[in-house]
């Protein structure tokens, strides 16, 4: 489908970008990553799920398992798509140090989207029978993992898992560490989107220079971000002051949460 698709773009103007989900050996397969860059893809989402290879194992995950998972969104990222992933603590096999390596590992890759979320059974699956089956589960998900509550009871005591989960999204959509894992992004992007400037773009980057470049507590780093991103990767511009502006959302999110607990 993909050279299709490239040849349509091309003949057109490349007036679409595009997203999707892939799982995490798309850093294997070169072909594949060049022919969705040409064809104006941008951005992927990856089910990382855990840094922990005993989690991945529990998981199903074996892909990810027994890989340099950093190494490898490096790769995607340097084919010119934004990696955006997510991520799951609550295992079976979770210790404590969990919370800090999923930390350590989002800062470490720059994934500046990462989506963390809790363990939730789902009916109908293999953790649902099996929660269900050592009498584990206590109410029937909302579908909902980001708002901090458990339908099963967890390995790990309860509270020691809410705390930790809330200690990973106050670390990683704290101001410092949000534009950290940018900085970090930059490192590695090398962007090939093709994209058309639009009013509504305009607008937007202009709001973002008076509401948090003037007047907000990131006004310093956002200055600095886009400085460096002008001198440095200059292409990579509109990504960036995206990401700066999902910031501003993803920090009301974390206060929210952290409100509600």
């Amino acid at each position: 489908m993909l050279p299709q698709l490239v040849s349509w773009q091309q003949d057109h103007g490349h007036p679409f970008q595009f997203m999707t989900e892939a799982s995490i050996n798309l850093s294997d397969d070169a072909e594949l990553m060049g022919l969705m860059s040409e064809a104006n893809f941008h951005k992927v989402f990856l089910g990382i799920e855990t840094p922990s290879m005993e989690g991945l194992r529990e998981c199903g995950k074996f892909q990810n398992a027994g890989r340099d998972m950093a190494r490898a969104v490096r790769t995607i990222q340097r084919q010119g798509l934004q990696v955006m992933a997510g991520f799951i603590v609550g295992f079976d096999s979770d210790t404590e140090s969990i919370f800090d390596n999923q930390i350590k590992f989002i800062q470490k890759t720059g994934i500046v989207t990462a989506m963390v979320g809790l363990l939730n059974a789902l009916p109908q699956t293999r953790l649902w029978d099996r929660l269900q089956s050592e009498h584990r589960l206590l109410e029937t998900t909302k579908g909902a993992n980001t708002d901090g509550e458990l339908n099963f009871i967890p390995r790990m005591p309860a509270q020691t898992l809410l705390s930790g989960y809330r200690s990973i999204i106050t670390d990683i959509y704290s101001r410092r560490k949000y534009y950290r894992r940018i900085h970090t992004f930059l490192n590695n992007y090398s962007p090939t989107v093709k994209a058309h400037m639009t009013l509504c773009d305009a607008k937007a980057f202009l709001k973002s220079m008076f509401r948090i470049g003037i007047f907000s507590l990131s006004s310093p780093m956002y200055w600095g971000l886009l400085a460096r991103t002008l001198l440095t990767n200059s292409k990579a511009l509109p990504a960036v002051v995206e990401l700066i502006i999902c910031g501003e959302h993803y920090r009301k999110m974390r206060n929210s949460l952290l409100a509600g607990h």
